[in-house]
């Protein structure tokens, strides 16, 4: 492979880089517990964009409960957005042949 088609190459793994990042960034999940008491949407990074909480879990006495719920949405959502942005790098690095991995890929956000 010449120097000319190694830099279209590199050229072309940037863009489908960029198109992914870019995908990452317009990712949005819904992370629930309790049974669906609990539920939140992350975005992009990990921005929370909307909360539900059941209004029973609104009552004194529940705010251990309730912190508990809100914590384990977050953790299901924050899995199901890494899921997303692991698969996405995966698919942006299928572009540079088989075989090819990007090892140990930082994480875009």
């Amino acid at each position: 492979m010449d120097f000319q088609q190694m830099m279209k190459q590199a050229s072309m793994v940037q863009q489908k880089l960029q198109e992914a990042q870019a995908r990452m960034h317009d990712s949005v999940v819904t992370g629930v517990s309790g049974g669906g008491m609990v539920s939140m949407e992350l975005k992009g990074a990990g921005d929370m964009t909307a909360l539900s909480i059941d209004p029973s879990l609104m009552t004194p006495g529940e705010g251990e409960v309730l912190a508990d719920l809100i914590r384990a949405a977050y953790a299901d959502a924050r899995r199901k957005l890494d899921d997303i942005n692991t698969q996405l790098m995966r698919d942006a690095a299928a572009s540079m042949g088989p075989g090819a991995v990007l090892p140990d890929l930082p994480k875009f956000f």
